[in-house]
């Protein structure tokens, strides 16, 4: 019998394989996580980069898991690799575009991923937030939020890449409870992403309680994890510097898997780590040069929460991205 299907963990996922990528200048002063390497030139970066996202869509189709991979030739979009920042899903058959922070990563937002979506799975209609970028009002995606699709509650850091307006405009549209709190790395610095200290499974949850920086805030977290029947895995600092929180349960054939980053892998406690494997497979994903952007497997994979099509007419999913393109949506 085939495994059962959770509404937490999706089946599919789309991913960008860039072809020049490098750690984005233009968001380092909030992203404490990004980091350079002075060792290797630009274009070994790049190439490096290049082959970690193939070996990872590799690993995940092996895994079970269906990947849609598209490319980016550009030169402007540095961050393109993790475009769950940009548009989500959700069940129903909608879809979401988000308003960015940097005007760098505005560029990242792409129709063709968008047509491909209507057109290999059923989606009824499409949310535009971007307009909101010309408030300053900024919500990117599943990078401020961390949604629990089981329970309908959104999580949310405050941070620049997270406005409480725009957040609950998200939440009402999409019947999410916001839960939003203030999270600091050990510096005390915000942190920029939820994404990176906190990751809810079906029947687990990683989260870096230590950095919600409000004590009742924090135990009111832990509780509602507690109340769900969640195995509650409580990451260290360390752990989260590591991306061990920056991970995603996803659905195949032969059942969940968690996608992580090998770094992420090696950073947990033996403890933890039998504590995950009763309710998911890990799959280490390796990522270094990805991780010198700031952000790993978790921002890496936009999560596909739609139902398929029957029958689907054939579609290349695999078009390059070139600088001629449009880079933005008008929808």
């Amino acid at each position: 019998m085939a495994p059962k299907l959770s509404v937490q963990a999706p089946r599919g996922v789309v991913m960008i394989r860039p072809h020049h990528f490098s750690p984005n200048p233009a968001t380092a002063h909030d992203n404490a996580f990004q980091a350079q390497d002075s060792e290797r030139t630009a274009e070994a970066i790049a190439q490096a980069a290049y082959d970690e996202v193939s070996r990872a869509a590799d690993q995940l189709v092996a895994a079970g898991v269906t990947v849609h991979l598209f490319e980016d030739e550009t030169r402007e979009t540095p961050d393109s690799v993790f475009p769950n920042n940009w548009f989500s899903t959700h069940a129903g058959g909608h879809v979401a575009l988000y308003p960015m922070f940097s005007p760098s990563r505005r560029r990242e937002r792409r129709s063709d991923i968008i047509e491909m979506l209507k057109h290999r799975y059923r989606v009824q209609d499409v949310i535009d937030y971007s307009g909101l970028e010309q408030d300053a009002v900024y919500l990117e995606g599943t990078g401020a939020m961390v949604l629990d699709h089981i329970e309908r509650v959104a999580y949310a850091a405050r941070s620049n890449r997270t406005n409480e307006v725009a957040l609950e405009r998200f939440c009402t549209h999409f019947n999410f409870e916001p839960v939003v709190f203030d999270a600091a790395d050990r510096a005390g610095r915000p942190i920029y992403h939820t994404n990176v200290l906190m990751c809810i499974g079906t029947d687990v949850c990683m989260i870096g309680l230590s950095a919600i920086s409000n004590p009742e805030r924090r135990a009111e977290i832990a509780g509602r994890f507690a109340d769900t029947g969640r195995v509650l895995v409580d990451l260290t600092h360390a752990q989260i510097n590591a991306f061990a929180g920056n991970a995603i349960e996803l659905d195949s054939h032969a059942g969940r898997i968690l996608a992580l980053s090998s770094r992420a892998l090696r950073a947990l406690t033996p403890d933890q780590l039998a504590l995950l494997v009763e309710h998911v497979r890990p799959l280490p994903l390796d990522v270094p040069t990805i991780e010198l952007a700031g952000g790993s497997v978790r921002c890496m994979l936009a999560g596909i929460h739609l139902a398929p099509r029957s029958t689907v007419a054939h579609y290349p999913d695999n078009l390059p991205r070139h600088a001629s393109e449009a880079a933005s949506i008008g929808i």
